[in-house]
């Protein structure tokens, strides 16, 4: 083979290309981050009435009679209750339709200033 020749040849091989393989992630980092759980905490007042809480408890949340029953118990025996958990976005929409649900009527007189309603942080896992 003549230099013209091999030079031709040369400029026609191809190189040899190298693959590169992609590394796959580590599995923490491909699941999206959790947001930090939020708890949406009932307080107990000596005004509202066990009808309001309990009518409340079933329109916000939706629970049945007996879990709403027995939440309203619960603050009345200790104060408070967790009444609902998830993330800071929906604790807060809780909170706020709590606050605004409005005059309870069941109550004479009737009570106008809404229940009392706290956001906890709760831990992490």
């Amino acid at each position: 083979m003549s230099a013209t020749e091999q030079s031709a040849a040369a400029a026609v091989a191809e190189p040899e290309q190298k693959t590169k393989q992609r590394e796959k992630p580590a599995a923490d980092k491909s699941k999206p981050k959790r947001q930090p759980p939020y708890a949406v905490v009932l307080l107990n007042d000596d005004k509202h009435t066990f009808n309001y809480v309990i009518e409340m408890l079933q329109k916000v949340f939706g629970y049945n009679l007996n879990r709403s029953l027995l939440l309203t118990t619960q603050v009345h025996v200790s104060g408070r209750a967790i009444v609902w958990t998830g993330t800071l976005e929906g604790a807060e929409l809780k909170r706020d339709l709590i606050r605004g649900y409005g005059t309870d009527y069941y109550a004479s007189p009737p009570v106008k200033f809404p229940l009392g309603v706290e956001l906890e942080p709760l831990p992490v896992d």
